[in-house]
């Protein structure tokens, strides 16, 4: 569901989001209008609060959280100036969050400002939008591209608390992580996928990137190698040079696991070393 907005609703918007009234933030907080690189506490761009991005200039949220993209008036067939989109919250479609607002704004004022969006002035509101601490290690210094914690082989970390952000981003370093772990416990040599792979790349950025200035990091295309140009020196469209990177990468992972002879986990009910070993370690000791 989305909420456009005129650029006069957006302007009038923008201005009583910047002159809100917050909640008052704690010394170890005060740096966040600076965004990732102020002093020794990070901030992560993509979560910043939206009164903070409102702040950097007028079209700021109009060219982030509330860019109209691919969206039309089916009766004027006229583009939206800013859009707020509206994600069902619950099976029963009575709640809604709106995507992309973090927000340290007292609660009266998220009701007076976010009331001027178009079809939310007589919202009624559930939870009110507040900011959360995201802990994540330095994953550079403390992690191996397994997943392993430098110092102890035999712990593994993964998703949120290793820098990778998104839902799928999470799951799939859980599974490499899974993997690894059953792999060590079996006595195989542990998996690190070519960087050309979308989660190859994620274990290679939170293992390798800056620790002085290290950021949680979302899957995204500019994490791949560089494709290599066409003979032509164009690259294509988007969907071409997308395709191009999915394809390369799929062909590159048959190519790594074959050669390192992966034995995937038996979900047949099946024997190998894996499970085998899994089931050893489950069984309880005997008496």
């Amino acid at each position: 569901m989305n909420c456009p907005l005129t650029r006069a609703e957006y302007d009038i918007f923008v201005a009583e989001l910047v002159k809100a009234e917050r909640i008052a933030l704690r010394e170890f907080e005060a740096d966040i209008a600076s965004g990732v690189r102020a002093g020794p506490d990070k901030f992560f761009e993509s979560c910043l609060p939206v009164e903070i991005i409102a702040e950097r200039g007028l079209e700021s949220l109009a060219y982030g959280p509330m860019r109209a993209v691919g969206l039309r008036d089916p009766h004027t067939g006229r583009r939206p100036y800013a859009v707020v989109q509206l994600r069902q919250d619950n099976l029963a479609g009575s709640l809604y969050n709106l995507v992309g607002f973090q927000t340290n704004l007292t609660f009266s004022e998220q009701q007076r400002v976010l009331r001027l969006i178009p079809g939310l002035a007589h919202a009624r509101f559930a939870r009110y939008g507040m900011l959360h601490r995201n802990t994540f290690i330095n994953s550079p210094r403390t992690l191996l591209p397994t997943l392993q914690a430098q110092q102890r082989a035999d712990i593994f970390f993964a998703g949120q608390i290793t820098g990778v952000e998104g839902y799928m981003g999470n799951v799939a370093t859980g599974l490499m992580a899974g993997i690894n772990a059953a792999r060590l416990l079996a006595g195989e040599e542990l998996l690190t996928l070519p960087a050309t792979t979308m989660l190859g790349a994620l274990c290679w950025y939170v293992t390798h990137a800056d620790p002085d200035n290290f950021q949680p990091m979302k899957a995204n295309f500019g994490l791949l190698p560089a494709l290599e140009r066409a003979a032509n020196g164009r690259d294509g469209g988007k969907r071409e040079r997308f395709g191009a990177y999915a394809a390369r990468s799929v062909n590159d992972l048959g190519v790594y696991l074959s050669a390192s002879q992966f034995e995937a986990v038996d979900n047949g009910g099946g024997s190998n070393r894996i499970t085998g070993a899994l089931k050893q370690a489950a069984a309880p000791a005997a008496a």
